[in-house]
């Protein structure tokens, strides 16, 4: 069992039907997310990265069964949980919790913290009343907030202090594997880095499993021990998280590290911006198949808007893994050499 990844998803798929028409009827599909495969190995953090509308969301509502998946498997400790009935779920959701991008929404307005943090506790039944408020008071230390935090609501904090109170409330459960929703890309700079090492040390504390979830290279880079990068509801490539972040491979990779800022004022390299926009390139990528990134891909060829485009490595027995042909070819190319 220690040797089983925490998490495994295979083939995952999430479409939204489009309704239309005088007599409302489905005339499309979405396909939010489109084929999706990964595992998490026990104790690490694997970073989901890419721009908005790609379906990073989606999957991590997925993962912890806040939404049904159209087709694919997950596993969760070697149990599938992708067709759990609700009630079989229920002892599960305590071991799957999530931490939101919007901190204020996550909370209600009208309960002190004390009571929300300690009302799933009692709920699950993990906790008597007498234990409530000493692991309230613990809880709020393991996220640097004073104990009087308790007595106080959502709206008297800072968006900074609103999240620590959100990662607080998911860590109440004791969860196994915990889904980190763009947890800082509504904060300010410093604020992220404290919400960022916090959670570095919170993981390794507690053991924990995590999916993390995010738009800027760098900050998921500095949390995760591998990376997968999403476009257009499929994964374009998956690597460790060091190797991806200085030796991207595909061409969607390669212009997001080129947007990392660079902190040297002397620095004046060019900056390669891709053009057009993802939300543009949906409908005909998904409609042509082939890969969705042909459309924007400064390297693209005819081929790639109908080849059958799926992750393999680099080179023979490597982890790290793309979706773009011609980087395969170069590599096999190269070890023929």
């Amino acid at each position: 069992m220690a040797d089983t990844p925490i998490l495994k998803v295979e083939n995952l798929k999430k479409h939204y039907p489009i309704r239309g028409g005088i007599v409302t009827h489905t005339v499309n599909r979405v396909k939010a997310v489109d084929g999706v495969s990964f595992t998490v190995e026990r104790g690490t953090t694997l970073g989901l990265v890419g721009e908005s509308g790609c379906g990073k969301s989606t999957v991590g509502r997925q993962i912890v069964a806040l939404e049904k998946p159209t087709a694919g498997h997950i596993w969760f400790e070697g149990q599938e949980i992708s067709d759990l009935s609700e009630k079989k779920l229920r002892p599960l959701r305590t071991q799957l919790q999530m931490v939101f991008q919007d901190s204020y929404s996550s909370l209600n307005p009208r309960k002190r913290i004390g009571d929300i943090l300690a009302k799933p506790m009692l709920y699950h039944k993990l906790i008597t009343r007498k234990e409530a408020d000493a692991e309230v008071c613990r809880l709020l230390e393991m996220v640097g907030l004073p104990q009087n935090s308790r007595e106080r609501f959502p709206h008297e904090f800072s968006g900074g202090q609103r999240q620590r109170i959100c990662i607080a409330k998911a860590l109440s459960l004791r969860p196994k594997f915990i889904v980190c929703d763009e947890p800082v890309s509504a904060l300010d700079v410093s604020i992220q880095a404290q919400i960022l090492n916090l959670l570095r040390s919170l993981q390794k504390e507690l053991g924990l499993s995590c999916l993390f979830i995010g738009h800027g290279l760098g900050a998921v880079h500095y949390v995760s021990d591998r990376i997968a990068v999403m476009y257009l509801g499929q994964l374009v490539e998956i690597a460790d998280a060091d190797e991806l972040f200085h030796h991207p491979a595909h061409p969607y990779t390669q212009a997001l590290c080129a947007a990392v800022p660079n902190p040297d004022p002397d620095d004046r390299t060019p900056v390669s911006l891709l053009q057009g926009e993802a939300a543009e390139d949906t409908a005909d990528a998904q409609r042509q198949g082939g890969c969705p990134f042909a459309a924007r891909c400064p390297y693209a060829k005819t081929e790639c808007r109908t080849l059958e485009i799926k992750l393999a490595p680099i080179s023979a027995g490597s982890t790290h893994l793309t979706a773009c042909p011609f980087v395969q070819a170069s590599a096999d190319a190269a070890g023929e050499a």
